[in-house]
C-alpha cells in the first residue's frame, strides 16, 4: 500500500496490450502482468489490460505498454508469422511514439530480426538490432543477475540489479551499436560468451530473465509503470515493499549475487 504520508498523485490509467497471452505464458508470464496490474492499484492508478492473438492486426493507438512472454518453439513459429503479417505496423508505430515494448524470453528473441532453428529461419519484427541461433551445446539454464544502468530509474537512480532465472537454447547476438540491457554478474546472458544480457532500444526492452521477472524486480516494474505513462519514477506513490525487497534479495542470494 502507499505511504499514508504521501500525497497520491492522479494519473491517466496505464493501457495494457498482452500479445498472444494464451501461447506465449509459459514463464509465469501472468505473474508479470498481475504485479503492473496491483502495483497500479495500489497507487489509485486505473489499469486496463486487452490481448491480441493469432489473426488480429494490432491498432497500437490505445495501449501504453505491450507485453510478449515465451512460448514453445512451435507456438512461436505460430506468433512469429501472425507478427509479420498482423502486428509488425503496430508494434513499429508504438515503439515510434515511445511506447513500452517488453519482451521475455522468447517474446525477447521474436523482437530481433530472426530466430534460426537448423534450416529453418523464423523472422522477427525488427525492434531490436539482434538475431537469435539455436547452436549445437547445453541450454542456459540457471539463475542469473544482471547490472544495469536505466536513465531516469528514481529512488536510488544509477546502476541497478536485476535478477531472475534463465532457461534458452538460442544464442542471441547483439549487432554492432544495439545497446545491452545489462551486463552479466552471474549466469549465462545473450550467449553465454559475451557477458552482455538483453537488448535495449528507447523504450523497447528484451530479456532472458524470468522466473517471473517483475515480481522479483518490483523497482524495474515501477520504472516501466513510469515510461510507460511518460513521468519519471520518483512521482509514482512509495509502496510498502518489505516483502517484494526480500523476494529480490532472494533472487540475488540465488544466483549469488
Amino acid at each position: 500500500m502507499p505511504d499514508s504520508a504521501s500525497a497520491v498523485e492522479t494519473f491517466p490509467p496505464l493501457r495494457v496490450c498482452a500479445l498472444y497471452p494464451d501461447l506465449m505464458n509459459i514463464y509465469a508470464d501472468r505473474g508479470n502482468l498481475l504485479v503492473l496490474e496491483r502495483r497500479c492499484a495500489w497507487r489509485g492508478i486505473g489499469f486496463e489490460l486487452s490481448s491480441s492473438g493469432l489473426g488480429e492486426r494490432l491498432d497500437e493507438r490505445p495501449y501504453d505498454l505491450f507485453y510478449i512472454g515465451g512460448g514453445q518453439d512451435r507456438d512461436q513459429r505460430l506468433c512469429a508469422e501472425d507478427l509479420i503479417e498482423n502486428k509488425r505496423a503496430g508494434l513499429h508505430a508504438a515503439a515510434a511514439r515511445g511506447a513500452v515494448v517488453l519482451g521475455v524470453c522468447g517474446g525477447y528473441q521474436l523482437l530481433g530480426h530472426s530466430y534460426t532453428l537448423g534450416e529453418e529461419e523464423i523472422p522477427g519484427v525488427g525492434l531490436l538490432d539482434l538475431t537469435t541461433v539455436r547452436e549445437d551445446g547445453p541450454r542456459l539454464i540457471g539463475n542469473v543477475a544482471i547490472d544495469v544502468s536505466l536513465d531516469d530509474a528514481g529512488p536510488g537512480a544509477g546502476r541497478r540489479v536485476l535478477a531472475g532465472f534463465e532457461n534458452h537454447g538460442g544464442r542471441t547476438r547483439l549487432a554492432e551499436g544495439q545497446e545491452a540491457l545489462g551486463r552479466v554478474l552471474k549466469g549465462y546472458g545473450n550467449d553465454g560468451r559475451s557477458g552482455a544480457e538483453g537488448a535495449r532500444s528507447g523504450n523497447t526492452i528484451g530479456t532472458y530473465l524470468h522466473g517471473p521477472l517483475l515480481p522479483k524486480n518490483v523497482w524495474f516494474a515501477d520504472w516501466l509503470i513510469a515510461r510507460a505513462l511518460s513521468v519519471a519514477p520518483e512521482r509514482l506513490a512509495p509502496l510498502e515493499d518489505g516483502l517484494e525487497r526480500e523476494a529480490h534479495l532472494s533472487a540475488r542470494r540465488a544466483a549469488g549475487v
